[in-house]
């Protein structure tokens, strides 16, 4: 990835490990909080200092504006000041929100950071219009986050996530994959996504029963407008709610009928035959153009919402 301009502040501790935070470190910070991590908010702290760096590194966000969901304690927080980024850092735990920042300025007194206690899942605004997203996110609400950041933040043009292995799969699928589905169809919308390589449990307090990976994105040519990217969310959650049948009769429901599905498909030049798991997302894209003239059911809207039933059935 590029970088855009920025050599790290000085007195920001690069290079040194003293400016991240260790094992025993982390554990103590916990322990001042009587903090024992929850699976309710997915609260898997990283621990080892090189995959930080590695983490970083890839990333490639010296000197740019990053949102960082779920920072915890601040292992990644502080690799990411530590290369200049200015970071705004998303957390919905208060206890970690509060902590946070004295942490940050002990280690690196000149790091840029900002933290709002918030929920990611539902945040509107940021102290700065962010360029990229670092996150280690939680396992239960990583694609409506991604999807609501991305929605909500147009300057978002890059981002490394942290996820579990299968969702990381998932996001980067190509159609006709065996794990392409919803998720991978909507994420596609912004741009393209690739797999940047595998993440030990070891270096996660608690351990995680979980795989991890690192997924990249960058941002791609706009598809479309607000109404456009409703309508084609819906199309797609039609298409794999019933994900073994037919689209004819997969997406009679958002149609109407097999009918009326039928021909819309045809206008759109894609075989009512087919299934969703062989469309890319050109080809949603068509289908909901060829249908704007049927009615929208008020009840979907194909946003963040439709897109967590299939990413929690992944966890």
């Amino acid at each position: 990835m590029d970088s855009q301009a920025g050599d790290p502040r000085p007195g920001t501790g690069r290079g040194s490990l003293e400016s991240l935070l260790g094992p025993s470190e982390i554990r103590a910070l916990a322990s001042t909080l009587d903090l024992t991590p929850t699976k309710r908010w997915g609260q898997n702290f990283v621990v080892d200092a090189n995959t930080v760096r590695r983490i970083v590194k890839i990333a490639d966000v010296a000197g740019r504006d990053v949102v960082e969901v779920g920072p915890g304690l601040g292992s990644l927080t502080l690799g990411l000041t530590e290369v200049g980024a200015r970071v705004a850092a998303v957390e919905i735990d208060p206890r970690l929100a509060e902590l946070l920042p004295r942490t940050v300025g002990r280690k690196q007194p000149d790091a840029r950071l900002e933290v709002v206690q918030h929920d990611a899942l539902t945040i509107e605004s940021l102290p700065f219009e962010p360029q990229a997203i670092v996150a280690n996110l939680p396992y239960n609400v990583s694609v409506p986050v991604l999807i609501h950041l991305l929605e909500r933040f147009p300057t978002i043009d890059r981002a490394l996530v942290m996820v579990q292995a299968e969702v990381g799969h998932r996001l980067a699928a190509p159609s006709g994959s065996k794990v392409y589905g919803s998720p991978s169809a909507k994420v596609a919308w912004w741009g393209a996504w690739a797999l940047e390589g595998d993440v030990s449990r070891q270096i996660f307090w608690p351990v995680p029963n979980v795989d991890s990976v690192l997924v990249g994105f960058r941002r791609g040519p706009e598809r479309g407008d607000e109404d456009l990217r409703r309508r084609t969310f819906r199309v797609i959650d039609g298409a794999f709610g019933q994900r073994r049948k037919m689209l004819r009769q997969a997406l009679s429901g958002v149609f109407g009928s097999s009918a009326a599905a039928t021909e819309v498909l045809e206008r759109a030049g894609v075989a009512p035959t087919l299934r969703g798991e062989a469309l890319g997302l050109d080809d949603f894209i068509r289908i909901a153009q060829a249908a704007a003239d049927e009615p929208a059911d008020p009840q979907a809207s194909g946003d963040e919402a439709s897109a967590a039933p299939e990413a929690s059935a992944e966890h």
